[in-house]
């Protein structure tokens, strides 16, 4: 194990703030300050700093510094929001501890939200392609207003570049260790005067951070993706807006990071794969043509064909007298359809002596989902879910603001398999919010909000299917209630010093009922574990959440975010624990109690930190600081990631319509982990130690360096 960055992630946080408050004292003039910034995923835009709920906004040119072609490698900027990989790319989110962590057999109620150009991808994470991107949205605490089922822990929202009235063209350029090399290029122009268009595209491929020693290939984890996205904007009338987005993604990414000896060299005969094709697509519209009501309306249609395959045994025939040879190979195809409409106030309708906006809305969204496994296992997962929705603003005073929602959800899912099990699950569900906003100056919030959100129950189809064979298998594991949490927000934010220090401070508590963890039994005579949904008694978590950005002058600028977050069971006595059975001798011990523990993949701090200096008129400096606590890597074990911190820099000359980047993450080479899996009792997958019971982990990205160079025209 290399040793870990030697600073301690306090001391960075006292030096950027004596930064901070430094470059206050010093500065007193900066001719512009930070742009506001307008979040769109919620029934109106809203400014930032005006919206009671915490946020994380992340623009184009922060996804540009970042250097990011995916969602999962920005989400450690943003405060208490963890991802887990176990594939080519962190494709499970967790947001305050909350979200899955894999999938397998069975089909998955997700937590966390992703919506890309109105399209619903939630729980296709391979779809969240940066290219053309240009605003990432992370809303923190349930959206069970706006969201409903899919959003018990929050909410990711991925816009595109709109349709430009001039003619644009940006081409990009990528070249980096590991054989990676990305090209990308984006156009935007305007048809006529009513209609405009914008084309990207890109290539990106990479060898991976992989070497395959029985294969002597490095190229085994390799990155293959192929990105087209298409926007028309259509603007026939003054009060008539239509938008048509196309979008297509091939990913034909390796799988192949897990090793016996815990390293970067893997022995796989059958290295797998991660793969996902999709073409998908949106239509909005918004007509404001009445006095008293703006109507909007989004239908998006998306069909993906997903395949995740894997070595089992991670060696070789003939490695080891004792060995086994198993691989494992997932195809799913998963189509969806939703429609939201909805109708807004104007300045005639409001309601209550004209001190009250309101929206009210209709939602509809089914889902298909189709599993076959190895060829010898299908399953069919069909969902509708149909919901009415409304909020209401009222402006109580001039400084006092109340904002409550409701949303109303019906949801019906069908499940059936080829083993003949077949079951239905029909509920009525709600959420809804209450924010009260104080505007103590005209630039600082204060809020107070209160929000429900709510996951779905449902049927352990492959524990039901195992039950005749497996003894460890009872009734009481075949289904699981619904979730409900509770979030309680306090918050401030504001914009001073002429707009050039914006900060925003969140304390929450979060009550949950019911929580589904996931847990897993291990099958000792087929080397297997059986993964499913269990109830919980309860979970509580406690937070706090600081994002600060700082111009403090023309070329200096400071920017942080920090989380910590105590996320524990309550109440929960887990019988799937490693420590409830001995795998072995095939008894049950007693069940473990977890009341207090942490739950998986839930950090008690994270942090992200940097400064961007302009060394020339043309020259930019970037430095980052991220890092985030241990974690547990499940509820069924004990096995922790280790506590790190990364540093990446960038340094960025810029021309007049054309820049060149020279950068590098991970500078100090730090060894972290972004998944784990214990082996317990004979449970071990290394025949050359006598299975005995160990751990696993993936590695997430080493040190990497490279050049990225645009042209516009």
């Amino acid at each position: 194990m290399k040793k870990q960055f030697p600073t301690h992630p306090i001391a960075w946080s006292v030096s950027l703030a004596s930064s901070l408050f430094a470059g206050i004292a010093a500065a007193n003039t900066a001719e512009a300050g930070l742009e506001q910034v307008m979040v769109t995923a919620q029934l109106r835009e809203t400014n930032l700093m005006d919206l009671p709920s915490s946020v994380t906004v992340l623009g184009e040119s922060a996804i540009n510094a970042r250097g990011a072609a995916n969602l999962d490698q920005m989400l450690n900027m943003a405060p208490n929001v963890n991802f887990s990989s176990g594939a080519s790319r962190g494709k499970f989110v967790q947001i305050r501890g909350i979200g899955e962590r894999s999938q397998f057999i069975d089909p998955v109620n997700p937590s966390v939200g992703l919506i890309i150009d109105g399209i619903d991808f939630t729980g296709l994470g391979l779809a969240a392609s940066t290219l053309d991107i240009d605003q990432v949205e992370i809303l923190r605490g349930p959206q069970g207003t706006v969201y409903g089922a899919n959003a018990l822990a929050g909410l990711i929202n991925m816009t595109s570049a709109a349709p430009t009235s001039e003619s644009t063209t940006k081409v990009s350029a990528e070249l980096s260790e590991y054989n990676g090399q990305s090209l990308s290029a984006a156009t935007s122009g305007s048809l006529s005067d009513a209609l405009g268009y914008r084309l990207a595209a890109s290539k990106r491929k990479s060898d991976g951070y992989t070497e395959n020693g029985y294969l002597d290939r490095d190229d085994t984890n390799n990155i293959d993706e192929s990105v087209l996205r298409g926007k028309l904007a259509y603007t026939p009338s003054d009060n008539l807006k239509l938008g048509v987005t196309l979008f297509y993604i091939d990913v034909d990414n390796g799988y192949d990071t897990f090793s016996l000896y815990n390293t970067r060299e893997t022995q796989s005969d059958q290295p797998g794969w991660d793969r996902q094709e999709t073409l998908a697509g949106a239509l909005t519209a918004q007509w404001s043509g009445n006095e008293y009501v703006t109507l909007e309306g989004t239908l998006s249609l998306a069909d993906s064909d997903t395949e995740y395959g894997y070595d089992e045994d991670w060696s070789y025939v003939g490695f080891h007298p004792w060995e086994y040879s198993s691989t494992d190979n997932y195809q799913r195809e998963k189509d969806n359809i939703s429609i939201d409409l909805r109708a807004l106030s104007t300045e005639e309708s409001k309601l209550f002596w004209d001190r009250s906006h309101w929206v009210v809305g209709l939602y509809g969204r089914t889902e298909r989902e189709n599993l076959n496994r190895n060829q010898s296992f299908n399953s069919d997962f069909d969902t509708e879910n149909a919901a009415i929705y409304g909020q209401l603003s009222t402006e109580i005073t001039s400084t006092i603001h109340l904002v409550t929602g409701l949303r109303l959800e019906r949801r019906n899912a069908d499940y059936s398999d080829s083993y003949s099990i077949e079951a239905d699950n029909g509920e009525n569900l709600w959420g809804g919010n209450i924010s009260l906003q104080y505007h103590y100056t005209d630039n600082t919030l204060l809020y107070a909000t209160v929000s429900r959100g709510y996951k779905a129950g449902g049927v352990n189809g492959r524990i039901i299917s195992e039950s005749t064979s497996n003894t460890e298998i009872n009734s009481d594991m075949f289904e699981f209630d619904t979730e409900q949490l509770l979030n309680y927000e306090l918050g401030i934010k504001g914009s001073w010093l002429d707009n050039r220090l914006q900060a925003q401070v969140a304390a929450f508590y979060q009550d949950r009922d019911d929580v589904q963890a996931k847990v897993s039994i291990f099958d000792s005579d087929e080397k297997s574990f059986s993964d499913y949904l269990a109830n919980a008694a309860g979970g509580n978590t406690l937070g706090l959440e600081v994002e600060l950005n700082y111009q403090a002058t023309d070329t200096l600028r400071f920017f942080a975010s920090a989380g910590w977050l105590n996320a524990e069971f309550e109440g929960y006595e887990s019988s799937s624990h490693v420590d409830a059975r001995d795998d072995s001798a095939k008894v049950r011990l007693a069940a473990v109690d977890l009341d207090g523990r942490d739950i998986a993949h839930a950090p008690n701090y994270q942090l992200f930190t940097g400064t961007e200096i302009d060394l020339l008129p043309n020259l930019i400096l970037r430095l980052e600081l991220e890092g985030k606590d241990e974690f547990y890597f499940s509820n069924s074990h004990d096995e922790k990631s280790t506590a790190y911190e990364l540093v990446n820099a960038r340094l960025t000359y810029q021309g007049n319509n054309w820049d060149v980047s020279l950068w590098g993450r991970n500078l100090t080479d730090e060894d972290y982990y972004v998944r784990g899996f214990y082996f317990s009792n004979q449970g071990g997958n290394n025949p050359a130690n006598g299975y005995a019971p160990e751990p696993y982990y993936q590695y997430g990205e080493p040190r990497i360096a490279g050049v990225t160079g645009t042209y516009i025209f």
